[in-house]
């Protein structure tokens, strides 16, 4: 019998003020927009290392999940793999067809 393949943890990062960013935005979030981010959250943690559509590689150790919610919106979640987990670095809404720079600038800072 095949051995069920582990989690892998996530966790957020968290500021030096003690903010998770991520957790506050997902708080935000319709339940059924959370739900939906949660599970592709979870498919990544099962499944790492993962490929497009769900997640796409930014280059130098970024990656971003990129969720469909409700009302046809596009979500990105911007993560990080460190000491084998997963750290959630950034999300928002995406607004245009491309993702804004500032929004990856705000992740690498993050991770460093």
């Amino acid at each position: 019998m095949a051995r069920k393949k582990e989690a892998i943890k996530v966790i957020f990062y968290k500021s030096d003020t003690g903010v998770e960013p991520v957790r506050e935005w997902l708080k935000k979030q319709s339940k059924k927009d959370k739900k939906i981010l949660g599970e592709d959250i979870m498919t990544v943690q099962y499944r790492w290392p993962l490929g497009m559509p769900l997640v796409r590689t930014l280059g130098k150790g970024l990656h971003e999940i990129r969720s469909h919610l409700s009302d046809n919106r596009i979500a990105r979640m911007f993560f990080c793999v460190y000491a084998g987990r997963i750290i959630l670095l950034h999300g928002f809404i995406k607004k245009t067809q491309q993702t804004p720079p500032k929004e990856i600038e705000i992740a690498r800072q993050r991770m460093k």
